[in-house]
């Protein structure tokens, strides 16, 4: 038992062990190139130790050919590999290899003119967070930045899932960065997919590493980070937005998908231009649906503009009722009523409601414009917007779509006024300018005296419920009576 454990030893990278025989070339394959001192600790690491006195007998001897069999065992016969429209998705088999081949996100990475491109192609990226809706080109700026590592021996990529992963393979992945880094320079630079989805103390697990450069992270998320991620967090990595494709860029995309995966088919233009244009920006949508399309016409080889309708069939709208499109829609909404713009005020009611949204946020918002844009140009807006709230309470979805529909259109095309909301910001900011102030008391004549102590402190004393009268008196704090927030 003692004579086989010594003649097994750990690799200082992955920490597997191996047979003394087999680790130096293991070691090489891991990357370790250490200098002749640590090579000779590793080999004494690996040498045989003196057996002890009570150590059970030595195995028998195994003959050269005998080790040379168990340590180079028969190669299996292989597989035959399936072809590639079935082992790997279209919208991963078009991920591009290089920063040339990315398409999308000019405003980031135009040719000249920006410093992440520099940054990426001199495989000097900083630790950053990449912030966009799905299908913009996320995890395939990842995938160029991961090539690149593999060109370059002083880089590793390790990629992980926030959806599959746990805080132990981050510590792992962090111990094997800290020998990498000791033993060869390398430095690591770590890929989380989907990283939102890590909870507080998952992200936690980052924060040293980061900041001490044990680890490059890269971060992918869909969720706005300020909600989403440690501010911690968030202050050592660079957020970087991401915007939604342009129609020209998926049509770029599925010409090169055509051209590589797709020559023998016979495709119109059309199609491309259909197809980009329903894709709102996602390119993994418009590679889906052309994959769709080219599976189920594998024999004809022919797509027109019907095959690709049918694929792209769908059955929701981009929202999403807790993220960003969220708050984006209702403020659109919100404008567009303040702007008496009725044509969009409808649509964007519509969208939001096809897209799942509670029927009563919209009624809620609608309630709240009626008085904020609309105000006292239009009294009556009020009552239809709570009638309109209590409507959807009633009936309920889907035959309430109608309720918010009028109920939108008519406060559109009602008159504004911002009368009041223009003076109440007024009171607040003067009720907030007194901080650390005695805020004025109640004018004496105001009180309630209700009763026989109030009365005798002075309480209701000289105010009268004449309505000839009361015209006549101040009603605002001693020293405000001059102040007028309407003018």
């Amino acid at each position: 038992m003692s004579g086989a454990l010594s003649n097994k030893a750990q690799c200082p990278v992955c920490f597997s062990s191996f047979s003394r025989h087999i680790i130096a070339s293991h070691a090489a394959k891991c990357g370790v190139k250490p200098t002749a001192g640590a090579w000779s600790a590793l080999m004494r690491s690996t040498a045989p130790k003196r057996a002890r006195s009570n150590a059970l007998p030595d195995a028998p001897a195994v003959s050269e050919t005998q080790s040379a069999s168990r340590l180079n065992p028969p190669a299996l016969p292989e597989k035959p590999e399936k072809p590639q429209s079935q082992a790997v998705p279209l919208a991963e088999a078009m991920r591009p290899q290089l920063l040339s081949e990315y398409v999308g996100q000019t405003q980031v990475l135009e040719d000249g003119q920006h410093l992440w491109r520099t940054l990426i192609e001199r495989n000097q990226m900083p630790s950053v967070i990449l912030w966009g809706p799905p299908g913009c080109g996320k995890t395939s700026l990842a995938h160029v930045i991961a090539q690149k590592c593999k060109q370059d021996p002083k880089h590793r990529f390790v990629k992980l899932s926030a959806c599959t992963s746990n805080v132990a393979e981050i510590k792992e992945v962090v111990k094997v960065a800290k020998n990498d880094w000791q033993m060869t320079k390398r430095k690591t630079v770590l890929f989380i997919d989907e990283v939102h989805r890590f909870n507080k103390l998952q992200q936690d697990a980052f924060l040293p590493h980061v900041e001490n450069g044990t680890i490059t992270l890269i971060g992918a998320t869909t969720e706005n980070p300020s909600f989403s991620l440690n501010s911690a967090l968030l202050s050592r990595c660079k957020v970087i937005p991401l915007e939604a494709l342009s129609t020209e860029a998926v049509v770029q995309i599925l010409e090169r998908a055509k051209d590589q995966c797709a020559s023998e088919f016979e495709v119109g233009q059309d199609c491309l231009t259909y197809l980009a244009q329903m894709s709102n920006g996602d390119a993994r949508t418009a590679l889906n649906s052309f994959q769709m399309a080219l599976d189920s016409n594998a024999e004809s080889k022919i797509i027109n503009l019907d095959h690709i309708k049918e694929s792209l069939r769908r059955s929701h709208v981009l929202y999403d009722r807790k993220g960003d499109e969220h708050f984006h829609c209702a403020s659109a909404l919100q404008k567009s009523i303040r702007g008496s713009d009725a044509n969009a005020a409808l649509y964007w009611t519509m969208r939001m409601l096809q897209g799942g949204e509670d029927p009563l946020f919209i009624a809620r918002r609608l309630v709240r414009i009626s008085c904020e844009d609309v105000g006292l140009a239009d009294p009556s807006a009020l009552g239809m917007a709570v009638s309109a709230m209590q409507g959807c309470q009633l009936i309920g979805k889907p035959e309430c779509n109608v309720i918010l529909a009028q109920c939108a259109v008519y406060l559109a095309r009602a008159k504004k006024s911002h009368e009041v909301l223009k003076a109440m910001g007024q009171v607040i900011q003067q009720i907030s300018n007194s901080e650390g102030e005695v805020l004025p008391g109640v004018p004496l004549h105001l009180r309630n005296g209700s009763n026989k102590l109030a009365k005798d402190l002075g309480y209701g004393l000289g105010y009268s419920h004449d309505l000839n009268k009361v015209g006549h008196m101040s009603y605002m704090p001693e020293g405000l009576e001059d102040l007028n927030f309407f003018s």
